[in-house]
């Protein structure tokens, strides 16, 4: 993300500042002072930083990308009128079924969700739901796990949520389906069980089709010189609310007629 005027310096240090905060386990708080960031662009290449500083510490790879603040409302709450994206990086991928330790973050979260898996390099372009299509080798039903590091929602912007990587914790993947083209994914059903309850929404909920989710993400990325490359995975938005689990938790979400994934919570 090549710019006039981009402050590398400040970028870095935003990055540098985040990431101590995460090994520290500092409760999240708005960047501010010389920290603040000016606008969205500035925050996204303030991410790129934390990522790739991420990278140099951990030796992980980008294994995909999530889309945040899906819903109109959250999106009026911190003052913008789009999704935002972070990196997934490989080493928090976990296969279903999966047991979390609580203690492995500081306040987690867990969005029910579709993952579109890549089966080739998206060229840069401008696409749909129709043209990002034929791209799609798999989708994978999934939990987006969220670290929001204890934040105060009253007291948190777009800007700062944007470097602190739009608080990618990791992801549950159920098994690939590679026969999906059948599904209408505007609609099909889906369903979650936790302890004896059940609630259900449809694919479309986030956005109205995940394609249009991978499209509006492979559109963002091609704007900020990103690559979205063969195998990588997109995590497309939450059909329903988010949920922070206590210790003793079973989730299984489940996709009508794609599969389904299962994660557990331990303290």
């Amino acid at each position: 993300m090549a710019g006039a005027g981009r402050d590398l310096e400040k970028e870095r240090a935003v990055a540098r500042h985040l990431l101590e905060e995460h090994a520290s386990r500092v409760p999240y708080e708005t960047l501010s002072g010389k920290l603040a960031l000016s606008d969205i662009a500035e925050a996204y290449r303030a991410q790129e930083a934390f990522v790739s500083m991420r990278q140099e510490r951990s030796g992980a790879s980008i294994a995909g990308y999530k889309i945040a603040l899906t819903s109109a409302a959250m999106q009026a709450f911190v003052g913008v009128d789009h999704p935002l994206l972070g990196a997934i990086f490989d080493d928090t991928l976990v296969a279903s079924p999966a047991e979390i330790s609580l203690a492995a973050f500081q306040h987690v979260g867990i969005e029910f969700e579709l993952a579109l898996r890549l089966g080739r390099t998206v060229p840069s372009g401008s696409y749909d739901a129709d043209s990002i299509a034929p791209f799609v080798d798999a989708v994978i039903p999934a939990f987006e796990l969220i670290e929001d590091r204890s934040a105060v929602y009253e007291n948190f912007d777009a800007r700062s949520l944007v470097a602190d990587n739009a608080w990618s914790g990791g992801v549950v993947l159920g098994a690939p389906v590679t026969d999906w083209r059948g599904f209408d994914l505007t609609s099909t059903p889906t369903r979650l069980e936790v302890g004896g309850e059940i609630e259900k929404a449809t694919t479309g909920a986030a956005l109205g089709n995940p394609l249009t989710a991978l499209a509006w993400a492979a559109n963002e990325l091609s704007a900020q010189g990103r690559p979205l490359e063969t195998g990588m995975i997109v995590m497309t938005g939450s059909t329903l609310k988010t949920r922070f689990p206590g210790p003793g938790e079973c989730f299984i979400y489940e996709v009508d007629g794609i599969g389904s994934v299962q994660m557990s919570t331990i303290p």
